[in-house]
């Protein structure tokens, strides 16, 4: 067991073995359902059906633990060995029947699935939160508990914050924690959500984001300014801008004095450039 894990923790975390003292019986698969606070949302496929063949070869080695609950029993550690039997047909399973907390059901399925690198960085986010809002935690109890820092478990809560297709993005893999917690930081999610994008269509890395997010921070010019100069623009220059956004995937300004001006391109990177590079010159 990891040395990092809090006092309240490391009392619960042992009870999840079985040793020879232990009451094994057989629980018909009927009887179970999963853990309400399992925080891993998605089970890969491919590891459970290998699960299934190894259980058909050799049966159930570890029984899972449960709790009895109303009409049956709850899963409090064993979630994959249970989907696994049930896969290949079993009637039952072997189990030991063990009593606990909603609140240390909820900690047993955090810490295991974070011991165990199960969870995404949004599940992980997620099962943060629940911990915080149902037994009204601080964030320094909460890090007491699954011995991570405060700052550790602050930067995860504050990815909830992203934009909807975001979070997705993080939950999927295409995007990474890096990602997130650079995006988190920008102020609207419309900057957001377009940097996020083209994170993906680039393939940036973090550091790669990060740049393109400070010189934009640079870039930035005082509200009550920018908003002057949008009530004296011209509709035919912001039609233009917004078309060459489109073709050219990245910020663009048009700055006229009179009857002339130029033409900026926002580039974040020497990739970046290239990418800008190798379109004009298709124009030319």
């Amino acid at each position: 067991m990891s040395k990092r894990l809090g006092r309240g923790l490391d009392a619960l975390i042992p009870s999840l073995s079985v040793n020879d003292d232990d009451k094994v019986i057989e629980i018909q698969l009927t009887q179970l359902r999963p853990n309400p606070y399992q925080p891993r949302k998605t089970f890969d496929d491919d590891s459970i059906k290998e699960l299934a063949e190894s259980i058909k070869q050799h049966g159930v080695i570890q029984p899972i633990i449960v709790r009895s609950v109303l009409k049956g029993y709850e899963i409090i550690a064993g979630e994959r060995r249970f989907r696994a039997s049930k896969l290949i047909g079993s009637p039952t399973i072997p189990a030991v029947v063990r009593t606990f907390t909603d609140q240390q059901v909820m900690e047993i399925a955090l810490i295991e699935n974070l011991q165990r690198e199960d969870l995404n960085a949004i599940e992980i986010a997620i099962a943060y939160q629940a911990l915080l809002d149902k037994f009204d935690l601080t964030q320094e109890e909460l890090s007491l508990k699954v011995g991570k820092s405060r700052s550790h478990i602050a930067n995860f809560v504050r990815l909830l914050s992203l934009p909807a297709e975001i979070k997705d993005n993080v939950s999927r893999g295409t995007l990474s924690m890096g990602h997130a917690r650079a995006l988190a930081g920008v102020k609207e999610d419309a900057r957001k959500k377009e940097l996020a994008q083209m994170t993906l269509d680039q393939e940036w890395s973090v550091r790669d984001l990060e740049e393109a997010i400070q010189e934009l921070g640079q870039k930035r010019e005082d509200p009550a300014a920018r908003s002057a100069k949008t009530k004296k623009r011209d509709p035919y220059l912001e039609n233009i801008e917004e078309n060459l956004r489109e073709r050219f995937q990245t910020t663009v300004k048009i700055k006229q004095s009179k009857d002339k001006g130029r033409i900026e391109l926002m580039y974040y990177n020497k990739q970046d450039l290239e990418r800008l590079l190798e379109l004009l010159e298709r124009l030319a």
